[in-house]
């Protein structure tokens, strides 16, 4: 059935290679930035919007130089960046600026556009429902966009509120209402806080977690409802200065481990309106979605919040940068082993950075860009830095490869019908809702976090993946051809993992 298919496969070995686990300076923005966005593209090159400047450029890891590309975009804050099926990338400004000189006087706009790979423009698309800020996006298993965790300003101006989550649909282009949340009970005029400054994760069972306060929260994509689920746990929070645990936890970060636990790390604990005490956190838990339960884990080695934490393609989480105690910016990076549960220094960036991105390259690198930096900390008001640098860790695995009949891994796809065995090809093309096969490789052994495939622009439902039988290192997918795609000889099919792209190559769909 696939056997002579091996020759490409074999030919393509799997490459992990060694370093010292080092960080070292790569070419400088273009721009200065700080909360700006870092998208890896399909191409394996770096989109960076927003963080106060209305440009675009790209970074390209085989140079290691930043080159403009689109003209400028409405908003000179982006407050997020989401990687669309179709490889497109859906920029949501935070908000927009009145004046020229930043003297406090911006509104929240809720603009949205497009970002276009192949042909390096942005262009408009639909707006969200309100204007919000400190929101995550996410890409559920439905291939609608996720917006969580926002906030916006009440009539009176005087207080942050909760914003209603919303959707996007790629297809239409435009944005509806999600949930509501479940915990939508208001302490004060300002809300719900702890539903604010949130990070939200895609868990391996396609649902979304939303580490707020004072419960987390699920969301179920295919019935677009939320529900509460467990605490997180008292322990990390009571040693903060009011002895209480907060309401809002502000400047952490969550990251998707490959045993489908999530990590959180850090934060400044709020009470209160505004008052987040200045009080930054050095603690870490873990999230189950088994179990549905938080359970603490090692401390960190140094408290932070607006860090940054990075899956590496070993397993283990690099957390780099952020404000620490006492209340300043720090260059010292930090690495989590989800084995034993504890965190060690992995060393010193080049410069102190908070506010700043950590990108996971095609190649296991990590691309580290920007940050806002005064002499002795960091402030809003700060200086916006330029510099970036790689960290390389010691073990580096590429991004998973698909195979094509031409062996250079483009054009017709080593893909089979599940049934036949036969090649999904323009003269024995797929339907949709049918179950194709292929293989890959790269795929991280005994991760239970599953890889997506975008077949012509939309995400296939995962039927299955796991070692390929009779083939050591490599792995096989079952997956569903989504429905609504042209039919065509040549529709797209990319596989994506630890948010890296494979190559794309095509199948015939009718």
């Amino acid at each position: 059935m696939i056997e002579g298919w091996m020759v490409f496969l074999l030919c393509a070995g799997m490459a992990a290679a060694q370093s010292s686990g080092r960080f070292t300076a790569t070419g400088s923005m273009i721009t200065p930035r700080f909360f700006h966005a870092a998208t890896l593209l399909p191409d394996g090159k770096v989109l960076i919007a927003g963080g106060g400047s209305a440009t675009v450029e790209l970074y390209d890891p085989f140079t290691g130089i930043f080159t403009a590309t689109a003209a400028s975009t409405a908003s000179k804050f982006i407050g997020s960046a989401t990687l669309l099926p179709d490889g497109r990338v859906l920029l949501i400004e935070a908000f927009r600026i009145l004046s020229d000189a930043y003297d406090g006087t911006f509104r929240y706009t809720g603009g949205a556009e497009l970002y276009d790979p192949r042909t390096g423009t942005v262009s408009a698309t639909g707006d969200m429902i309100e204007g919000q800020r400190g929101y995550a996006a996410n890409l559920p298993t439905n291939g609608k966009v996720l917006i969580t965790g926002s906030g916006y300003y009440t009539e009176s101006n005087c207080c942050s509120k909760a914003a209603n989550p919303e959707l996007y649909d790629p297809s239409t282009q435009n944005f509806s209402l999600a949930g509501p949340y479940a915990e939508t009970g208001a302490r004060s005029e300002a809300g719900v806080a702890g539903l604010q400054f949130t990070p939200a994760t895609l868990l391996p069972d396609g649902t979304v977690l939303i580490a707020s306060e004072p419960a987390a929260e699920i969301l179920d994509p295919a019935t677009n409802t939320f529900r509460l689920t467990a605490s997180m746990t008292a322990e990390a929070y009571d040693i903060g200065p009011f002895g209480t645990k907060p309401d809002h936890l502000p400047g952490r970060t969550a990251t998707l481990l490959l045993n489908g636990k999530v990590l959180l790390t850090g934060g400044e604990p709020g009470y209160g309106d505004f008052d987040t005490s200045y009080y930054t956190l050095n603690s870490a838990e873990l999230y189950d979605f088994l179990s549905g339960t938080f359970t603490p884990t090692g401390d960190m080695s140094f408290a932070r919040f607006s860090h940054a934490a990075t899956l590496l393609t070993d397993g283990t989480v690099l957390i780099t940068g952020g404000i620490g105690n006492p209340y300043g910016g720090t260059p010292v990076a930090e690495l989590y082993n989800p084995e034993t549960g504890a965190f060690s220094v992995a060393g010193n960036m080049e410069s102190a950075r908070v506010f700043h991105q950590a990108t996971l390259l095609s190649d296991g690198r990590v691309l580290i860009t920007g940050a806002v930096l005064w002499p002795g900390g960091v402030s809003p008001g700060g200086e916006a830095l330029a510099s970036a640098e790689i960290y390389t860790p010691p073990v580096r695995i590429p991004a998973p490869a698909l195979f094509s009949f031409s062996g250079d891994g483009q054009g017709q796809g080593a893909i089979w019908h599940a049934a036949t065995g036969q090649v999904a090809s323009a003269d024995n093309p797929a339907s949709a809702g049918e179950a194709l096969s292929m293989y890959t490789n790269n795929l991280l052994d005994g991760g239970v976090v599953p890889p997506q495939v975008a077949v012509g622009g939309r995400l296939a439902d995962i039927l299955f993946f796991g070692p390929a039988p009779g083939y050591s290192g490599y792995y096989q997918l079952n997956f569903k051809v989504p429905e609504g795609i042209l039919s065509a000889s040549d529709v797209s099919v990319r596989l994506i993992y630890l948010g890296r792209s494979s190559n794309e190559v095509t199948i015939g769909v009718r």
